[in-house]
């Protein structure tokens, strides 16, 4: 399999290293195009691969041209892609659409993913769909690639991809919210930052996995938790009376409707 990546930013580096260290492609089968010239001796150095400065060398030969440049940046990227009626265009963009990217780019074989940053450790999560222009063996080419960045899901609508940018694609950011607001109440209390920080990433490392290997809805696992009268159902009080569990909801409104307005 042959990469082009048309931006080598964190998330085109993330995919990078991850078809590299899991034998999916060789260095000599992928690479990157990239304005910046650093971003070019970061990624030539590090992982061996071609990184040039212009799209026209990257896709030469490539079955998959990964598009990893910002958003606002694509309309200008645009202009200086020519692809072949055999390659699979592969966007991680977030909030634009199939439809922008076809009328752009002339070409009807389009991919759209919406990876999240604990792709970078392997950890992420990566919902995905494609046109009925992309043959099986790219969706299958690009289910292997999403892959070892964590867990993919496939939907057969585009919407649910702009539904995902507002959940796990956002998601890390609430969740690190989180975690930095458990850490501060901790300190409150008086533990040291340090040992605080520790205790939140596990404690909350430790749940996700808990509720992954029981597949209990969260509320079952919360109730284990809640003894009558005691200190956690205190705490709980406090977060329901805050609104915690509204102020979610709009949030994920929020980041979708941003995502919609951004494709639209």
């Amino acid at each position: 399999m042959k990469l082009a990546f048309i931006g080598g930013g964190v998330m085109g580096e993330a995919i990078i290293s991850g078809i590299l260290n899991n034998g999916l492609a060789q260095p000599q089968d992928v690479a990157a195009c990239d304005i910046l010239p650093q971003r070019r001796d970061h990624l030539s150095t590090t992982y061996g691969i071609k990184a040039v400065d212009k799209p026209a060398p990257a896709l030469e030969g490539a079955d998959i041209a990964v598009l990893a440049v910002k958003p606002q940046e694509f309309s200008t990227a645009a202009r200086s892609l020519s692809l072949s009626s055999g390659q699979t265009v592969m966007s991680i963009m977030a909030g634009v659409t199939i439809a922008t990217i076809r009328d752009a780019l002339k070409h009807d074989a389009i991919v759209r993913a919406i990876p999240n940053t604990p792709a970078q450790v392997g950890e992420g999560m990566t919902v995905w769909t494609a046109t009925d222009a992309v043959p099986d063996a790219a969706r299958e080419q690009v289910r292997s690639i999403l892959a070892v960045l964590g867990q993919e899901l496939y939907v057969d609508d585009e919407k649910y991809v702009d539904m995902a940018t507002a959940v796990s694609s956002s998601g890390p950011a609430y969740i690190f919210l989180v975690m930095e607001a458990l850490i501060d109440g901790a300190v409150h209390i008086g533990l040291r930052r340090d040992t605080a920080q520790r205790m939140v990433i596990q404690t909350i490392l430790g749940s996700a996995k808990y509720a992954q290997a029981t597949g209990k809805h969260p509320a079952d696992l919360r109730n284990q938790v809640t003894s009558p009268a005691g200190t956690t159902s205190e705490g709980l009080l406090v977060l329901e009376k805050a609104g915690l569990r509204r102020a979610f909801i709009q949030a994920v409104q929020a980041a979708y409707e941003k995502a919609k307005r951004l494709g639209g």
